[in-house]
C-alpha cells in the first residue's frame, strides 16, 4: 500500500485474483492442494464467510483491468519477489510461473526478483519501503496460522509495520486496527472466533492478498508406523507413534 503502488487499487486486486485458475494449478501440483479461498482454507474456525468469495474468471479479471486503464496495449508491468525454495514451499517456481502466465493473460506482466530463501524473509522483514526492496510490489511468503496474531494480525495491524513485525506493505485502515484491538481484547474462545471470522472475511472481500494454493503438507510413511494421525498444522503429535 506505499505510495506508487498498483495494488492501492482493489480493481486491479480482484482482477489479479479473477485471473489465477486455481484448478489448474491444483491439476499441477497432482492433487496436493486446496484451491486457495483466503488466509485460511473454508472449514476452518476462522474462515468466515465472505460477501465476495474467491473465484476464478479471466473475461471479468479483464473488464477490471480495461476499468482500470490497462489492457494488452497497456499492460500493467510490476515486479514480485520470490524464493526458489524453503520453508517447505511447494514447487515455488513452477507455481509462481504459473500464477506469471495467469496474470499476463489479463493485461498484468510479472517480472520475478529471484532470492534466496533467508535474503526474501531479509527484505520481507525490512519492508516495502526499504531500498533492499528495488521496486518490489508485491512478496511471496509462504506462512502458517497458528494463532491470531501469526493468521493475520501481524500483516494487518497499523503498528505492526517494519521493524515491529511483518505488515510488509504498510497497509493501514482504522476499521480493522478497531476490530483487532476487539480481538485482542476478546478472551472468550467462542466470541473472539466470531471476531476473527469477520477480520478474514473483511480481507478476503477486500483482496488483501493473491488466493493461489492451500498447502495439504502431504506425507508418506512407511507400513510399519502405526499411530499416526495427521495434523492440520506445522506441529505434528509423535508420542502416539509405534513402529510394527
Amino acid at each position: 500500500m506505499v505510495e506508487g503502488s498498483p495494488w492501492r487499487d482493489i480493481r486491479l486486486r480482484r482482477a489479479a485474483n479473477l485471473a489465477i485458475d486455481r484448478k489448474g494449478m491444483k491439476e499441477l501440483l497432482g492433487g496436493m492442494m486446496v484451491e486457495g479461498a483466503g488466509l485460511v482454507p473454508p472449514g476452518h474456525p476462522w474462515h468466515g464467510t465472505p460477501r465476495d468469495p474467491v473465484t476464478s474468471d479471466k473475461a471479468a479479471a479483464r473488464k477490471l483491468m480495461a476499468e482500470a486503464g490497462f489492457g494488452p496495449r497497456n499492460p500493467l508491468r510490476t515486479k514480485v519477489a520470490i524464493s526458489t525454495s524453503g520453508s517447505g514451499q511447494m514447487q515455488p517456481l513452477t507455481m509462481n510461473e504459473a500464477v506469471q502466465q495467469d496474470l499476463k493473460e489479463i493485461g498484468i506482466e510479472v517480472t520475478f526478483e529471484v532470492l534466496e530463501w533467508n535474503a526474501l524473509l531479509g527484505i520481507w522483514r525490512e519492508g516495502a519501503k526499504a531500498p533492499s526492496n528495488r521496486g518490489v510490489s508485491a512478496i511471496n511468503i509462504s506462512y502458517g496460522a497458528f494463532d491470531p496474531f501469526t493468521f493475520a494480525i501481524r500483516f494487518l495491524k497499523t503498528d505492526m509495520v517494519p521493524p515491529a513485525a511483518n505488515n510488509w506493505g504498510y497497509f493501514s485502515d482504522p476499521a480493522y486496527d478497531a476490530l483487532m484491538t476487539r480481538i485482542y481484547e476478546t478472551f472468550e474462545p467462542g466470541p473472539q472466533e466470531l471476531l476473527l471470522q469477520e477480520l478474514h472475511a473483511k480481507a478476503v472481500d477486500d483482496r488483501l492478498f493473491l488466493f493461489v494454493a492451500h498447502d495439504m503438507n502431504p506425507r508418506a510413511t512407511s507400513a510399519r508406523v502405526k499411530g499416526f494421525v495427521q495434523a492440520q498444522s506445522w506441529f505434528q503429535d509423535l508420542t502416539p507413534i509405534t513402529l510394527g
